[in-house]
């Protein structure tokens, strides 16, 4: 760290002048010094931050930032995203000196910077997705803060919702991205089959649903409706409306049976899990965004339980997975693993494959076993009816 000492040697000088006529002791000196060295190196981060990531257009964020616990903690907020009242909570977040370091886990992102001596900005550099970018934060206070949207209030708990309104349309063969999600009280699946529906609908794995026609999997859709519930629905309602347009427009009539099946028993490993306690709303839904790159996939995930992460895992997994980690909790964490080996460059720092990632990035297990569980077994499913 830089310290200015010129106004510290101006008082040596003047001091070591004047102690006989003073009678001032070089003890008193040497606190007195050491107390204005203090006061020049105390930083202090909480508060307002907020820039703009040179990101396409420009990203708005906004970074809330406390001290709890002789720890610094912060909520990043992305102004431009679907979501943008939720924030993400930082992860090895620090102050030394004047550099400012912390990560976003969920998202893969990092920033080092350094603190001006007034502690007005940070400039430094965000690294994510392998790119770095100059980046530097501004503190804010009153009408200068930019606002956060206010989060859509929650759905009543016991409501049982339908839908007000919903369209579904054949997916732009062109379109690459896939997505299910709530943005706002508006649900949203873009891309995606009537086999994702069920898999959402019914937490199931695609082993689990019998006598299914071919085009249930090969076919995509988009899909936009508005409940007819005031507020965000909860995971479980969300599937509920899911399996209400399967029935409203797609003619969707199954039961289920119990069969004996093959699955993945997740459990905590001995050595105790190695993910993030989440600071997101414990009754909020889980956010999860995965990737692929050159046979290796990278899974963010935020404010999401074992049992949701297990639903998760059956898109990912050749027959189903029961949660068995007696885990109560929400996690933030990232999974990195090969899936291709054939794809990946032979002298790249490549991550293990998935049963040995889980193992050491989040310190749980996956055990192959038999199990009774439900199947879904479709009595009629048809093309959807006209909007």
């Amino acid at each position: 760290m830089e310290v200015n000492l010129s106004g510290n040697r101006c008082v040596v000088e003047c001091m070591r002048t004047n102690w006989v006529r003073a009678a001032v002791s070089p003890v008193a000196v040497i606190l007195l010094l050491a107390g204005m060295a203090s006061a020049q190196t105390v930083r202090d981060l909480a508060g307002t931050w907020q820039g703009v990531l040179p990101i396409g257009k420009g990203v708005r964020l906004v970074l809330k930032v406390a001290k709890n616990g002789g720890q610094w903690s912060g909520l990043a907020y992305d102004l431009a995203s679907d979501v943008p009242s939720e924030g993400r909570t930082t992860t090895q977040m620090s102050l030394a000196g004047n550099e400012v370091r912390f990560a976003i886990a969920p998202i893969g992102a990092s920033f080092e910077g350094r603190l001006s001596e007034d502690g007005a900005s940070i400039t430094g550099t965000w690294t994510q997705g392998g790119q770095a970018r100059p980046f530097s934060l501004t503190r804010a206070t009153g009408d200068a803060e930019w606002e956060i949207p206010k989060a859509t209030a929650k759905m009543a708990a016991d409501a049982d919702p339908d839908w007000d309104v919903v369209t579904v349309k054949p997916a732009d063969p062109a379109e690459n991205n896939a997505s299910v999600r709530m943005d706002g009280r508006e649900f949203v699946m873009t891309n995606r089959s009537v086999e994702t529906l069920l898999l959402i609908g019914y937490s199931v794995h695609k082993k689990q649903i019998v006598n299914a026609p071919d085009w249930i999997r090969t076919e995509r859709w988009d899909i936009k409706g508005i409940p007819d519930v005031p507020g965000q629905p909860s995971l479980r309602q969300m599937q509920a409306l899911a399996r209400k347009v399967l029935t409203a427009r797609f003619g969707l009539v199954a039961h289920t049976e119990k069969r004996e099946m093959d699955v993945y028993a997740l459990t905590a490993s001995k050595s105790g899990e190695k993910m993030t306690p989440s600071g997101g709303d414990p009754n909020g839904l889980p956010d999860e965004n995965d990737n692929e790159n050159g046979g290796v996939r990278t899974m963010r995930a935020a404010n999401i339980s074992m049992g949701e992460f297990a639903l998760i895992m059956k898109f990912f997994m050749d027959r189903p997975v029961v949660d068995q980690t007696g885990l109560a909790g929400r996690y933030d964490f990232q999974l990195r693993w090969t899936f291709d080996d054939s794809r990946v460059a032979p002298d790249s720092n490549a991550p293990p494959g998935l049963f040995t990632a889980i193992q050491e990035q989040l310190g749980l297990k996956l055990e192959a076993t038999k199990a009774q569980t439900d199947v879904l077994v479709l009595d009629a499913v048809k093309h959807p009816s006209a909007n």
